[in-house]
C-alpha cells in the first residue's frame, strides 16, 4: 500500500493550488480518503476528506468555499483543488486513508503518504 502526494509549492496569497494523492496497492472506492494539513508545534489537523464510493466531500470551516476534493477511481488518485490560499495554509499536507469510512481523526487512518509542502506567501 502506498500513497503518494505531489502538487505542493510556493505560491503568493490569493494564488491556487492543485494536490494530488496517487494510492496503489488497494481499491480507491473501498477506502475514505483525507487531506491533512500540519505545522511544527501543531497538532496534525483534517483539511478535507471524501468517501469516494459515493463522493461525499468533507471539510473543514477554515477552507469550505475555498478548497474543493475529488476523486478519479480510474487512476486511483484524489485531489485537492485549492484556492484562495492564505499564509495560515501553509503547512505540510498529508493524504491518508481508511476503509470505507471517513473520519477526521489523524489517529482513524491506516495509511500515509509522506506530505507535501504547501508555502503561502503574504
Amino acid at each position: 500500500v502506498q500513497l503518494v502526494e505531489s502538487g505542493g509549492g510556493l505560491v503568493q496569497a490569493g494564488g491556487s493550488l492543485k494536490l494530488s494523492c496517487e494510492v496503489s496497492g488497494f481499491r480507491l472506492d473501498d477506502y475514505a480518503i483525507a487531506w491533512f494539513r500540519q505545522v511544527p508545534g501543531k497538532e496534525r489537523e483534517v483539511v478535507s476528506g471524501i468517501s469516494t464510493r459515493d463522493g461525499t466531500a468533507y471539510y473543514t470551516d477554515s477552507v469550505k468555499g475555498r478548497f474543493t476534493i475529488s476523486s478519479d477511481t480510474a487512476k486511483n488518485t484524489v485531489h485537492l483543488q485549492m484556492k484562495r490560499l492564505q499564509p495560515e495554509d501553509t503547512a505540510l499536507y498529508y493524504c491518508a486513508a481508511r476503509w470505507f469510512r471517513y473520519s477526521d481523526f489523524w489517529g482513524e487512518y491506516d495509511y500515509w503518504g509522506r506530505g507535501t509542502q504547501v508555502t503561502i506567501s503574504s
